[in-house]
């Protein structure tokens, strides 16, 4: 399962309505390439009380996938939330599901993106 698929599930668990807006575009490069909305939205999400949420989901690069966000597509990330988008990264690791265990579970690690977080940048 790949991480696309487990934040749908999550998110889908959570009551929200979901499209996927990453799409693959096999004509760029010589082997295609993955292209997000707007470079860095792979998910729209629909929340009654959140509003709409951009979603970044990514595997153990987290840290790599925040900063595309807050430093390669400031501007972009910027604009969705002055229009009043929210965005969320939404990593995926596996963590021990007893502590001494063996059972491994897959657990999301979320983060709001806010402008503190894009202006901390600048």
């Amino acid at each position: 399962m790949t991480p696309t698929q487990r934040t749908l599930k999550y998110l889908k668990d959570l009551g929200r309505v979901c499209g996927i807006v990453e799409r693959f575009n096999m004509y760029a490069g010589p082997h295609g390439i993955r292209q997000d909305l707007f470079g860095f939205i792979d998910i729209i999400a629909l929340d009654r009380k959140e509003g709409i949420i951009g979603v970044q989901s990514c595997g153990q690069a987290f840290s790599a996938h925040y900063k595309k966000i807050t430093e390669e597509r400031h501007h972009e990330c910027a604009e969705w939330l002055r229009c009043g988008g929210k965005v969320e990264l939404i990593g995926w690791r596996k963590v021990k599901h007893k502590r001494g265990g063996a059972a491994m579970r897959w657990k999301p690690r979320v983060r709001e993106i806010t402008q503190k977080d894009l202006d901390e940048v600048l």
